[in-house]
């Protein structure tokens, strides 16, 4: 039926709101996207129950990549702050874990980014580069004395993992801690990683994000004491960065450095393990990217980001009435930004459906789109992919995925929990 300022667009065959769409097959879900996409107008889908909100009137799903391009660069009349990873609305108890900037509107917004940049300055990111192939070749050497193996587990998990920690400063032996309590976190709904009881679920959540912030509490006491012959790592820069008199407070340190490493982690760990799946799926394109490895991998990345998209969206709320392509929006109208839809939307993309290395151009928002909320790790999470896919691809030539991936069940990341592969 046509939308009407009382009666906005629904659709009777899909409810994204449902734990049972995200747990169909990708190609369903794509299938369901697609046609979302030839639809006059955003559709208005219910929101999820949750036990700790009462249930909101709904949300606008944003499927084109226009829509979720404007929405994202107009960031005064598409608001993160009422909340950008969640569709309810959460309480404010969560805000002591997981209030981070990504969750917040410019001026704070642009306060923090500002102080936390001071972090990837270009001598960070040099260090970081080094670690990054140090840690590569020690998970590859592993990998050929383990032989066929979980690949998520011994391979695309631990080099994020190690990174951020290394970052961080966090010592080896918190690095299981910190994966798990990343892995509740974004669990989803997935019940191998935590309760189908929405009370108790809540109650994992919050004590995940304690844990992580009792854990950086700690850490950042030390590199107070530190603060004269402070250590080479983010954290030290975090805590001891001072511009124009603003430094972080504990509040914001602790629910930045859970972002860092829940975002550092998840997202880097599912777009390698997509990887493999893809060149598995695709062989002539492994065997395009493996014969010019070092002119293709960069065109390979943005691909891989391109079609796995790591996260499927984020949300924003409506600070006043306004007009986008032909829709009305009114104040408080929550939007969904689906970046997975927008990334195979055939108004941007040639033959959407097709894994090409050598795609270009490719003006994907995998990372997000163009604004101020755009992936601060980006280029962290590229030279990531970029030196593992080198050392499996040089190291391996014979690795594959042997099954189907286990996916996580969930509506915001497209994760794989296992991936059996061989060589």
């Amino acid at each position: 039926m046509p939308a009407t300022e009382s009666s906005p667009l629904t659709v009777d065959w899909l409810d994204l709101s449902e734990n049972a769409f995200w747990a169909l097959p990708l190609a369903d879900r794509a299938a369901a996207f697609t046609r979302l996409r030839t639809l006059d107008r955003p559709v208005f889908f219910p929101e999820p129950e949750t036990p700790f909100s009462a249930k909101g009137s709904g949300f606008y799903a944003l499927v084109r990549h226009a829509d979720v391009v404007e929405a994202s660069r107009n960031t005064e009349v598409f608001s993160s702050s009422k909340g950008a990873t969640s569709i309810p609305d959460v309480p404010v108890e969560f805000n002591e874990y997981f209030g981070s900037m990504i969750n917040m509107d410019d001026p704070r917004h642009a306060r923090l980014r500002r102080i936390v940049s001071r972090a990837f300055t270009p001598r960070m990111i040099a260090k970081f580069e080094d670690d990054v192939r140090r840690a590569a070749s020690a998970i590859v050497d592993d990998l050929l004395e383990t032989g066929p193996c979980d690949f998520v587990r011994h391979v695309a998990a631990r080099l994020p993992l190690k990174i951020i920690c290394d970052m961080m400063g966090i010592p080896d032996d918190k690095f299981d801690m910190v994966l798990a309590n990343s892995n509740t976190i974004l669990s989803g709904a997935d019940p191998e990683l935590i309760s189908e009881d929405l009370n108790e679920a809540v109650t994992q959540l919050l004590a995940a994000g304690q844990a992580l912030a009792e854990l950086m509490t700690g850490l950042a006491e030390q590199a107070q004491a530190r603060a004269g012959a402070p250590a080479e790592n983010v954290l030290s820069a975090l805590v001891t960065a001072n511009i124009d008199g603003e430094q972080l407070t504990s509040a914001e340190l602790a629910s930045f450095f859970i972002l860092l490493v829940v975002a550092g982690n998840e997202t880097t760990r599912n777009a390698i393990s997509h990887a493999l799946m893809l060149l598995t799926q695709y062989p002539q394109q492994r065997e395009l990217l493996v014969g010019d490895f070092e002119n293709r991998i960069e065109g390979a990345v943005e691909e891989i980001v391109r079609y796995a998209c790591p996260v499927i969206y984020m949300r924003r709320t409506l600070t006043s009435d306004f007009t986008m392509n032909g829709q009305d929006y009114r104040e408080g109208d929550k939007v969904v930004l689906f970046y997975n839809s927008a990334n195979r939307d055939e108004a941007v993309f040639a033959d959407p459906e097709r894994f090409d290395v050598t795609r270009s151009p490719n003006p994907h928002v995998g990372f997000g789109a163009a604004g101020p909320h755009f992936c601060l790790g980006a280029h962290l999470a590229r030279r990531e992919i970029t030196v593992m896919l080198r050392e499996l691809l040089s190291r391996v030539p014979g690795i594959v995925a042997a099954d189907e991936p286990d996916r996580l069940l969930s509506s915001f990341v497209n994760g794989i929990k296992h991936l059996p592969c061989e060589f």
